[in-house]
């Protein structure tokens, strides 16, 4: 059993994962490779590395660094910084992630993302932030990437933070074992569960995976009492219709149990530097932004069926828990 883990980020004062303020712990590895994916670092299971573009001065020390011939020469800056330039830093194909071009960069340029952490290390920081959770009824999540994915530390993970005390939420895809997920689920005060479609096909052709097991495990851990709340991040042209929320309403009211609550998360751009600075060229970079606002006809489908439902899914409204 691993004693650490590869986390990429540790985001604090989040509002929109769980109820209160959080602190957000995202952890590498995922099995899924949806299309729009926010987190393109957390995606695979190994550290990487961002070259950004706008901090690279062209000095080259990273050039001398590399045993592998994986940096491309300097250039004029003013020929590389631009977002539109085709310059990439690195070769990711010959790039065996030694390391030793992050090591040579005085400017910043190039940062690991995935670093080791202990238990004790994440929950360190986690309870720095305690007097919040406690006036709000916050706490910590665990997201990825995919905890299932690093199901032994995760769950190492969770069983700590309650003994310590917190609230835990679990972030998840739901494509597990169930035995995986349900050893997960028992140490989590609530579950946030991604709905990405309902149709296979088009689950498989934007994420990479059927959707069986996650509709399997959704009606499970619905019937078992577990407080869930199901976040769908709603997509232009793939999930973003009417008859598509129409038939997820229906689908979540015929689930044993009871949903708690369903947050429809609308589609934004603003991680496409992520990808850049991975050197993916993101084929949604030039889909705009999704105003909220074209949530609110869609969102009536789920509270016609009894379920509360927000867009965005904050835990505060006015000041208020959202209902």
């Amino acid at each position: 059993m691993c004693d650490t883990c590869l986390v990429t980020d540790i985001q604090k004062f989040a509002v929109n994962d769980g109820p209160g303020f959080r602190t957000n712990v995202f952890l590498k590895g995922c099995p899924l490779s949806c299309a729009w994916c926010h987190n393109p670092e957390t995606i695979s299971r190994e550290p990487e590395i961002f070259w950004k573009r706008r901090l690279c001065v062209q000095c080259g020390e990273c050039l001398s660094a590399c045993p592998r011939d994986a940096v491309a020469p300097p250039v004029d800056p003013a020929l590389s910084q631009p977002p539109e330039s085709r310059y990439r830093k690195i070769d990711r194909a010959k790039c065996d992630r030694c390391m030793k071009c992050v090591d040579a960069c005085k400017y910043g340029a190039l940062v690991v993302t995935g670093r080791p952490m202990t238990i004790d290390e994440i929950l360190f920081e986690v309870e720095q932030d305690r007097p919040f959770y406690d006036n709000s009824g916050g706490g910590m999540t665990l997201s990825g990437g995919e905890p299932t994915f690093n199901a032994d530390f995760a769950e190492k993970l969770l069983l700590e933070a309650k003994n310590r005390g917190l609230h835990v939420a679990l972030d998840t895809n739901g494509f597990a074992s169930w035995e995986t997920l349900s050893r997960l689920v028992q140490h989590a005060d609530v579950v946030l569960y991604d709905l990405k479609h309902l149709d296979p096909s088009a689950h498989r052709e934007k994420t990479g995976v059927d959707n069986a097991l996650i509709l399997e495990n959704l009606a499970r851990l619905t019937g078992s009492g577990t407080e869930v709340w199901v976040r769908i991040p709603v997509v232009p042209g793939y999930n973003d219709s009417l008859a598509f929320h129409k038939e997820a309403a229906e689908f979540l009211a015929k689930l044993p149990g009871k949903i708690a609550r369903v947050d429809l998360l609308p589609f934004h751009n603003w991680c496409q530097d992520k990808y850049d600075w991975l050197g993916i060229d993101w084929p949604l970079a030039e889909t705009q932004a999704m105003e909220p606002s074209m949530l609110e006809i869609p969102i009536e489908f789920y509270r016609a069926k009894g379920i509360p439902a927000t867009v965005g899914g904050s835990g505060f409204e006015d000041g208020r828990e959202a209902s």
